[in-house]
């Protein structure tokens, strides 16, 4: 979920909690008993149920500093960290060092679970809004129930349930470093997992699989570990083999509102930055460009995103080049930055070796999305033993080509297409038809075993009937 969609989310559910206060139920949405369907299977547990893992998409981790205790991200009310200041900026912003590969780059912020609420405040009144309190809630992770926002899923799981886990990353990292983490994760958990069995079933050694439900970015993540396991991108520049990997852990995964073909409001974010309203911080494009996972969630230039323009005809497909970065004068590379970029490195007194430095990390960071994208766009086919489930928006107008003035680097959103309001339907569905002829079939370097089309907002969607209905089908009944 983009910084831009978490905060039109905010005012969405503030606007529609408001709209249902004046004007009552008519016309509700009807919904499952999902508990009367999924109760008696969430309640029984043996040696052959799935673990589950929910893997949050960006934003979808809450961050603290481990030196201090202070929270990074996960509420706009305390002592939270304030883009805005210094401190703030420094403590959001992945560091910048020179001749140091992005995974050598290390700061005291670490995660701390899965954002089920998102604290702010409007108007000077605290207010809470579910995050990611769905999914968690339909998955029982941790005994978890919302009473508060009476969640309408709550599928009794049981006293002993203990097959569902959250995996929490910092999501300002890498993909592949976090694909890595997944592993030593999984690995954890399986251990745990074969233990219960034993205890509980006497059986030794079983071969546990896992079932993944991953959001948004969660999804790129995921799909990288399950081609490659925890293997790194190689050093050269190269794309990696696809060995499926991950696979030997992984028997299902579900995607929900996946970028795998990147999003044009990433593009635009790490130009622009972000100013929510009046009430709320300016995230600048220098901070937001010291993030790597940012710029993992650029569109393809293939799919003809970025267009001159002076004239709309002409593509621009070398968007992610460094040379063009610093040409266009974009993020870190934008004097404009100059005050952030000095906040961000503090001990360095002299502004042209700051924005040298800037420019290194800026070009580091696009040359691994470029070699990330390579690794997930390679068209191979999944395993047998691997079911690949998307649930994807199609309803909602969102942003799919922009305009740069090529001299002086404004972009200008210029046209809209169909997905969920963050992620166009074609990305989430890796959409190749766009990048060539046009054909009835769906052309697509990913093999999906089922696709789930639902019509509501990004977020919104982890709490979409339909959605919540489909996943605990697919986790706790389906045959497969």
């Amino acid at each position: 979920m983009s910084i831009t969609k978490c905060y039109k989310f905010v005012f969405l559910t503030v606007l529609t909690a408001f709209t249902v206060f004046l004007f009552g139920c008519a016309g509700k949405q009807r919904k499952p008993d999902l508990t009367a369907f999924y109760t008696r299977a969430a309640r029984h547990h043996d040696a052959t149920q799935n673990p589950v893992i929910l893997i949050p998409g960006v934003l979808g981790s809450k961050l603290v500093d481990k030196e201090t205790g202070r929270l990074v991200w996960g509420a706009f009310t305390g002592g939270y960290a304030n883009p805005e200041k210094a401190d703030g900026a420094q403590l959001l912003a992945i560091p910048m060092r020179e001749n140091t590969p992005l995974v050598g780059i290390r700061d005291s912020v670490v995660s701390n679970g899965a954002l089920d609420r998102l604290k702010i405040k409007i108007l000077g009144l605290p207010v809470e809004i579910g995050a990611y309190v769905n999914i968690l809630g339909a998955l029982g992770v941790g005994g978890y129930k919302d009473d508060q926002l009476k969640y309408d899923a709550s599928v009794d799981y049981g006293s002993d349930h203990f097959t569902c886990f959250q995996f929490d990353y910092d999501w300002r990292r890498d993909n592949v470093e976090n694909a890595r983490l997944l592993h030593e994760f999984i690995l954890e958990k399986r251990a745990y997992v074969q233990a219960e069995i034993e205890k509980r079933f006497g059986i030794a050694g079983q071969d546990v699989k896992f079932d993944l439900v991953a959001h948004s970015m969660g999804g790129l993540l995921a799909r990288y570990y399950l081609r490659y396991g925890a293997n790194d991108l190689p050093e050269d520049g190269s794309s990696p083999t696809v060995t499926w990997e991950g696979s030997r852990f992984v028997e299902r995964a579900i995607f929900v509102g996946p970028p795998n073909a990147g999003s044009v409001d990433a593009l635009v974010q790490l130009v622009q930055g972000r100013k929510f309203g009046f009430i709320f911080p300016k995230y600048e494009p220098a901070l937001l460009g010291t993030l790597p996972s940012l710029y993992q969630l650029l569109p393809r230039g293939r799919h003809g995103p970025v267009v001159n323009a002076a004239d709309t005809t002409q593509r621009i497909d070398n968007f992610l080049d460094p040379q063009f970065w610093q040409k266009m004068g974009w993020g870190l590379a934008s004097p404009a930055q100059a005050k952030v970029i000095a906040q961000l490195l503090p001990n360095e007194a002299d502004p042209a070796e700051r924005q040298r430095i800037a420019f290194d990390h800026q070009r580091k960071c696009l040359n691994r999305a470029k070699q990330f994208f390579k690794a997930l766009d390679a068209p191979v086919a999944p395993p047998q033993n691997l079911a690949l489930f998307l649930v994807a928006g199609d309803a909602l107008p969102t942003s799919s080509r922009v305009a740069v003035a090529l001299t002086n680097g404004k972009i200008e959103i210029i046209e809209k297409g169909l997905g969920d309001g963050t992620v166009l339907r074609s990305s989430a569905l890796m959409d190749e038809r766009l990048a060539g002829t046009w054909s009835a079939k769906l052309k697509s370097p990913i093999d999906w075993s089922q696709v789930l089309f639902v019509f509501t907002e990004h977020m919104e969607m982890t709490k979409d009937p339909a959605f919540t209905d489909n996943m605990l089908y697919f986790l706790l009944e389906d045959p497969q």
